[in-house]
């Protein structure tokens, strides 16, 4: 069979591409002899990293002739259906599903969170999803929201495939960055654009100088999202009295892995959170969006945000910032061993996206 997957591919976001190799390899384990073409935004690039098909994804006519050859939509995993981006993002990637299922290929809603949705957003998705054939999602707000606008879908809760990834264990080398081996305990902080933050900025910067003035810590900005996470954490950095470094971009692997060895996160990016949890590196969220805070949900995460953004909380005062990163610092070891557990868990629930995938494609997927 051909499998057609559609999502936030080749933009060069650290956590998106660490979706897509988990698909890309779950597939391959699992389908060996079936073919994967996937619609990216450098789709050279991403066909030869993989080993895969790849359709440039703003070439109509081209994603028109993928479809068609198709046997199998994907849709995800990631944030696809929501508007808070904008509205021409979910048209795009509704309308990729639409056109599938309107062609007669079997089409799945894979490893997404759902939402937020406007009116309007509401009523794209419901035309655009009537005739998917099932669908699982990251968290449970997400199945109830999808289940109340797409009735008669088949809807199950999951988690995020990059639950599932598995970096290769190496050595981090970070001295080039100015991080050598007296850099120790070093947390990590990734941060990116999200309405709200500019006014939090400070809160952020004295979560860092605490870290760092109180606990010891070196601490080091990662931007996962390329040049743009590059910019916020910069401006973070400015409103710092410590000296936090700015990592450059870097591979997955290698970001992977500089998470691995961290002591702590402080997280925006959900799969910061994500591979954070799932190597047992306890964190402190700042849910931007709400599948963050599904996430913490999900892991029963007992350590309460800096702050959210998405509704809006109360803006923390600089005691309240030192209160919770000093009780963070001390429940480190409680945090980690509680994530390993979770995650875990969520481990399994990853899989069963793709035993749900199998089930489309063999034809069971309908209610």
């Amino acid at each position: 069979m051909r499998f057609l997957i559609s999502g936030y591919y080749g933009f060069g976001n650290l956590g998106d591409e660490a979706l897509l190799k988990v698909i890309v390899s779950q597939l391959r384990t699992r389908r060996p002899y079936d073919q994967i073409d996937v619609l990216s935004a450098s789709a050279p690039a991403t066909a030869h990293e993989l080993s895969v098909d790849a359709t440039p994804r703003w070439d109509a006519k081209a994603v028109r002739a993928a479809i068609a050859r198709a046997d199998v939509l994907v849709s995800g995993g990631g944030g696809l259906l929501q508007d808070a981006t904008s509205l021409r993002s979910l048209v795009y990637y509704a309308g990729i599903i639409r056109a599938a299922a309107n062609a007669g290929k079997k089409t799945m809603i894979f490893a997404q969170s759902i939402g937020p949705l406007d009116f309007w957003g509401k009523r794209v998705v419901k035309e655009c999803c009537k005739n998917v054939t099932a669908a699982t999602v990251r968290d449970s707000r997400s199945a109830a929201l999808l289940r109340s606008i797409v009735s008669g879908l088949r809807v199950e809760q999951a988690a995020d495939p990059v639950f599932l990834y598995d970096a290769a264990e190496q050595d981090v080398d970070l001295a080039a960055e100015g991080l050598g081996p007296q850099s120790d305990p070093l947390v990590i902080v990734s941060v990116r654009k999200a309405a709200g933050l500019k006014d939090r900025v400070d809160v952020v910067a004295r979560a860092v100088d605490r870290l760092a003035a109180a606990h010891g810590a070196r601490v080091a900005f990662l931007p996962l999202g390329g040049a743009a996470d590059a910019e916020v954490s910069a401006l973070v950095i400015r409103k710092c009295k410590s000296a936090p470094v700015l990592l450059p971009e870097c591979s997955l692997a290698r970001a992977a892995n500089v998470i691995r060895t961290a002591k702590a996160v402080v997280g925006m990016r959900l799969h910061a959170l994500i591979l954070a949890a799932r190597y047992g590196v306890p964190f402190v969220a700042i849910p931007y969006d709400p599948k963050v805070t599904a996430l913490c949900d999900d892991l029963a995460y007992p350590l309460e945000p800096l702050f959210v953004l998405n509704p809006p909380s109360i803006k923390p005062t600089p005691q309240e910032t030192d209160a919770l990163i000093d009780r963070f610092w001390s429940q480190r070891e409680a945090l980690s061993a509680h994530l390993l557990g979770a995650a875990e868990r969520l481990r399994a629930l990853a899989l069963r996206n793709f035993e749900v995938l199998d089930e489309v494609a063999e034809g069971k997927g309908a209610p």
